[in-house]
C-alpha cells in the first residue's frame, strides 16, 4: 500500500505539472510565433524527465507525500523543458524576453523550494537531489541560448557541461566521488552563475558587455570547482598517508 501510495502521489504531481507546462508552451507557441516542433520539444524533453522523477521518487522517496518542496522543483523542472525548446527557434526580442523572464522565475523558484523543504519538515535526500539536478540541467540550457544568441561564444558552454565533466572524471578518480562538507559558498556562486547567464540573455547588453558578463560568472563557476577539487584532493592524500 505504501508503494501504491507513494507511486501515486509522484505521478499525479508530474501529471499535473506536464499538463500545465504543455498549456504554456502551446499559448507560447502561438504568442510568439514559434515552430510548431517547440510544444512537442517541451513535451518530450519534460516527459522524459517526469518518467525519471516518478521512478527515482517511488524508489527514494521516504515520505508518503511528493512534498510541496518538490511540487516547486517540478515547476522549475517545467520551466527549464520550456526553455530547452527554445533551443533552435528564430532569435527575436520577445522570444529573448520570455527567455530571459522563464529563466529568471526558475532561479528565483529555487530559494523556495529549499525554504518550504526546511521550514515543512520535508529535506529529504531524493528532494535535494531532484533540485541539484535541475539547477545543472537549467544551467546547461541557459548556457546554450547564451551561445545561440551571440552572448558569448562556445566556451560559455562549461558552465553548462562543467559539473558534468566532474561527475565523469569521479569514475576514474574515485576520490573526487568523496562527499564534500556543506558549503554556502557553492549555493552562492551556483545562483550568482545562473543570474550571470540571464543577466547576459537581457536584450539591453550586447557583446561585449554580455561576454563580459558570462565570463565572469563563469570565472567564479571555475573557481568554486576548483576550490572543491582541491579540497578532495588533500583529503585523498591525507587518507592515503595515513
Amino acid at each position: 500500500m505504501f508503494f501504491k501510495i507513494r507511486h501515486s502521489t509522484a505521478f499525479l504531481s508530474v501529471l499535473l505539472s506536464f499538463v500545465a507546462m504543455a498549456a504554456t508552451a502551446l499559448a507560447t507557441q502561438r504568442i510568439l510565433g514559434l515552430s510548431t516542433t517547440f510544444v512537442f520539444k517541451a513535451g518530450v524533453g519534460f516527459a522524459c524527465g517526469g518518467l525519471l522523477v516518478i521512478l527515482l521518487a517511488n524508489k527514494f522517496l521516504v515520505t508518503h507525500s511528493f512534498g510541496s518542496a518538490n511540487q516547486v522543483t517540478l515547476a522549475r523542472a517545467a520551466l527549464t523543458a520550456l526553455l530547452y525548446a527554445a533551443i533552435g527557434e528564430h532569435v527575436a526580442l520577445p522570444v529573448a524576453w520570455f527567455v530571459v523572464i522563464a529563466a529568471a522565475v526558475a532561479v528565483t523558484l529555487d530559494g523556495l523550494d529549499g525554504w518550504l523543504a526546511r521550514n515543512n519538515g520535508e529535506s529529504t535526500v531524493f528532494g535535494a537531489r531532484f533540485d541539484m539536478e535541475t539547477d545543472a540541467l537549467l544551467i546547461l540550457g541557459v548556457s546554450i541560448l547564451s551561445w545561440q544568441y551571440g552572448k558569448a561564444g562556445p566556451w560559455i558552454l562549461a558552465a553548462g557541461t562543467m559539473r558534468y565533466i566532474f561527475v565523469a572524471f569521479g569514475y576514474a578518480l574515485p576520490w573526487l566521488k568523496t562527499a564534500l562538507p556543506y558549503s554556502y559558498r557553492r549555493k552562492v556562486i551556483c545562483v550568482a552563475q545562473s543570474l550571470s547567464l540571464i543577466v547576459s540573455l537581457v536584450p539591453w547588453f550586447t557583446a561585449p558587455l554580455s561576454t563580459f558578463i558570462a565570463f565572469a560568472g563563469l570565472s567564479l563557476l571555475a573557481t568554486s570547482f576548483a576550490v572543491d577539487i582541491a579540497w578532495l584532493f588533500r583529503s585523498h592524500r591525507t587518507q592515503a598517508m595515513s
